[in-house]
């Protein structure tokens, strides 16, 4: 609605997960080189932890991005909601593998099968789990399990686990001692501090067609980050509704005023 007025190309706000507005703040970047070297060097678990709206999501695609489709296969599961067996047809299903069977047993042979195969013809197996903090404890020690699937001197897999603050909490749960201890790469995201965030919005603006005039005076920037806590998905709302609400007043840069407004329409979302 604003993207015209503005002179924009497109909407720069957007809370979909696109790697292509991804901002590589410290944490970010430092975020991918942990996935990378996880991955690359064939840790077997991985986990990435942070609060609901970091990026996390939009990490996982970029990830996928980066790999060689020659040497990689990969495997994405955003539904969490799974038992055991369904876990585990869904792995097989992601990696492109039609099969008949039904038990959780036959389904892991054909797994394990289908893991040495591809192995064999050179090819590296990436499983991403997202929203990993859903997993109930017998999926998760499924998930261990699988972990155990290996060939004479490698995992056959790299799994990675994403999830909110409540995955942390979990894993340090005594019954899942096992699981924790086969986790060789870890990180957990952080918010944007006050300059990262003007940096993002400025980021965003660039690549959605701004043509280099502050579209924001400098203290609503920083009452954007002082209601979004650094958290980039509060930050899109927040700017969102500011824009709309200079658009509206048919002003050509957003101010504290726009920011507060947005803020009063959002404030309950905002404290969730």
């Amino acid at each position: 609605m604003y993207q015209a007025f503005f002179g924009l190309r497109e909407m720069p706000f957007n809370i979909t997960p696109n790697p292509d507005f991804l901002f590589r703040s410290p944490t970010h970047e430092e975020a991918l080189q942990h996935l990378r070297y996880g991955i690359i060097e064939k840790k077997g678990f991985i986990v990435l932890t942070g609060e609901v709206g970091c990026g996390k999501t939009t990490l996982s695609r970029s990830i996928l991005a980066e790999l060689d489709d020659d040497t990689y296969d990969t495997a994405l599961l955003l539904n969490t909601r799974l038992s055991e067996t369904q876990l585990v047809k869904a792995i097989l299903n992601e990696l492109g593998i039609e099969t008949k069977a039904r038990s959780k047993s036959d389904l892991i042979d054909t797994l394990y099968q289908t893991l040495l195969e591809r192995i064999a013809a050179g090819r590296q197996i990436v499983v991403i789990i997202d929203e990993a903090q859903n997993l109930p404890f017998e999926v998760l020690e499924q998930v261990r399990l699988l972990s155990n699937l290996e060939a004479d001197d490698q995992k056959l897999m790299q799994i990675v686990l994403i999830g909110q603050p409540e995955l942390d909490e979990k894993l340090q749960e005594q019954r899942l001692r096992q699981l924790r201890q086969r986790i060789l790469v870890y990180y957990k995201l952080r918010p944007l501090s006050r300059d990262e965030t003007a940096r993002y919005i400025e980021h965003r603006l660039t690549l959605s067609g701004a043509s280099g005039e502050p579209l924001l005076t400098p203290r609503a920037v920083r009452l954007i980050h002082k209601r979004s806590r650094g958290i980039p998905r509060l930050i899109n709302n927040l700017c969102d509704k500011s824009f709309l609400a200079a658009f509206v007043r048919e002003k050509e840069r957003v101010g504290v005023r726009d920011v507060r407004r947005a803020h009063r329409e959002l404030k309950e979302f905002l404290q969730a």
